[in-house]
């Protein structure tokens, strides 16, 4: 169930207990003076009453702040989960692609980290970054293709380096 809505009823549930225990308070007030029970000592049950009623006007605060905190303050257990799936995948993408990385040679890693730091990025800028030359580094880039972890898509004059989904 939703923290709101949960809030939400421990409210309504916390409001309509206190009007209960109001009336009751006041009918056995009423009831204690009409019998003098304050200044007799035959009133054991009217004054055992008063304080299981003061009892239970702890309890409904108790849930009454609770209603508030699920309401107001309490994250969405979605937004936690999400929270957490979201820090797991970028952790076992970063696992995945270290284990990738070791199967290959340091220019393919140096291309590769390159592209994953940003995808679609030129062939041209891709140089720059690398320090390689332009066929050192098409052939870096046909074999990483053929291994089928880039994607080459033409823009222009040049390529535009994509890593493929599955790294």
């Amino acid at each position: 169930m939703d923290n709101k809505k949960l809030g939400i009823i421990f409210l309504v549930i916390s409001i309509v207990l206190i009007i209960i225990l109001v009336q009751l308070m006041s009918g056995l007030n009423t009831k204690a003076k009409e019998l003098g029970c304050f200044e007799n000592s035959g009133c054991i049950k009217i004054e055992s009453s008063f304080s299981i009623t003061h009892f239970a006007f702890g309890f409904i605060g108790f849930i009454l702040a609770l209603g508030f905190y699920l309401i107001f303050f309490s994250k969405d257990e979605k937004a936690f989960v999400e929270a957490i799936e979201k820090s797991k995948n970028k952790e076992l993408e970063g696992d995945k692609f270290e284990l990738i990385s070791k199967g290959l040679d340091e220019y393919e890693k140096m291309v590769l980290k390159a592209v994953k730091d940003q995808d679609g990025i030129t062939q041209n800028t891709l140089r720059l970054r690398t320090n390689m030359s332009k066929a050192k580094l098409s052939y870096v880039l046909r074999d990483l293709e053929k291994k089928e972890f880039i994607i080459k898509d033409k823009k222009g004059k040049t390529n535009a380096i994509f890593l493929k989904k599955n790294i």
